[in-house]
């Protein structure tokens, strides 16, 4: 019985630390890599994403160019439970969900007035040094786009 109870412990410690360690893999700052991405013409770039622990959120900021060339600067601070929170600094939206699908992936739902407008697919590479953004989205005059945008782990 007590084996049995100590191999139970282990693997629950195991379990805890892999959900841990899920997470982790986006926590820090993402640098674009302008070279390695295709950002459609004419759309927001976000230069310097930051993901960093809030009480038992997440918070993240993101500093960016907006199309004319003036800089843009946006937060979101959420749970990766797939619910909308707030996004604030970001005309575009004003909601943001974000669901982990595994330990490196998330998928984002932007929206704004409850009508999606982006839907991005985050994967963080196996060796956690970079990550690729796939963005669906459609722009304010309805317009549709695509891109792709590769980060560095900073």
């Amino acid at each position: 019985m007590r084996a049995r109870t100590r191999v139970l412990t282990v693997a629950l410690c195991f379990l805890a630390a892999a959900v841990c360690f899920a997470s982790d893999v986006q926590m820090g700052t993402w640098k674009l890599n302008e070279a390695k991405s295709k950002i459609a013409a004419g759309e927001l770039k976000n230069n310097t994403v930051v993901y960093e622990a809030a009480g038992d959120s997440i918070k993240v900021t993101i500093d960016g160019t907006a199309p004319d060339g003036s800089a843009t600067h946006s937060e979101w601070t959420g749970k990766f439970d797939g619910k909308d929170y707030p996004s604030t600094g970001n005309p575009n939206e004003d909601t943001r969900s974000v669901k982990q699908v595994d330990a490196r992936t998330l998928h984002v739902t932007s929206k704004k007035g409850g009508k999606v407008i982006l839907t991005a697919h985050v994967v963080v590479a196996p060796d956690g040094k970079s990550r690729t953004v796939t963005v669906n989205a459609t722009d304010a005059q309805g317009k549709k786009y695509k891109g792709t945008a590769v980060y560095d782990k900073q």
